[in-house]
């Protein structure tokens, strides 16, 4: 039987049904992702496209990143939540906000990104040998 996950805003109203594992899940660092989250990193979860079938209304904001491909951001026009996006350097996957899932089970990061932004003070999730 195939897991399924359900990634929601924090008002409940854009829900995003998950199918199967993640391909990837991504820690991030960088400082797109801290203003993003208003925390200290963010962290997401790559499903194939396929994989996904959102429901609710969203609104959008596209910024460049630093691959050069824009990223897409989705989130709730009614509470503001950023629950998914879609990176245009992978057009075949969406990635989810992996506190929208809000599971203390969900699969640990195996990659975290933009190491040379991480605060100080923020321990080392993954270690640079424990990476993909």
């Amino acid at each position: 039987m195939t897991k399924e996950r359900l990634a929601s805003c924090a008002c409940g109203k854009l829900r995003v049904l998950c199918s199967g594992e993640p391909t990837k899940v991504s820690l991030c660092h960088c400082l797109a992702c801290q203003k993003r989250t208003g925390s200290t990193f963010g962290i997401a979860a790559f499903f194939e496209r396929e994989q996904v079938r959102i429901d609710g209304a969203t609104r959008r904001f596209e910024r460049p990143s630093d691959s050069g491909f824009p990223v897409i951001f989705h989130f709730c026009p009614d509470c503001g939540s950023t629950v998914f996006w879609e990176p245009q350097r992978k057009p075949d996957y969406i990635a989810v906000g992996v506190g929208s899932f809000a599971d203390p089970d969900f699969p640990a990061p195996d990659q975290a990104v933009y190491r040379e932004h991480r605060h100080g003070w923020v321990e080392a999730a993954i270690k640079p040998s424990d990476a993909r």
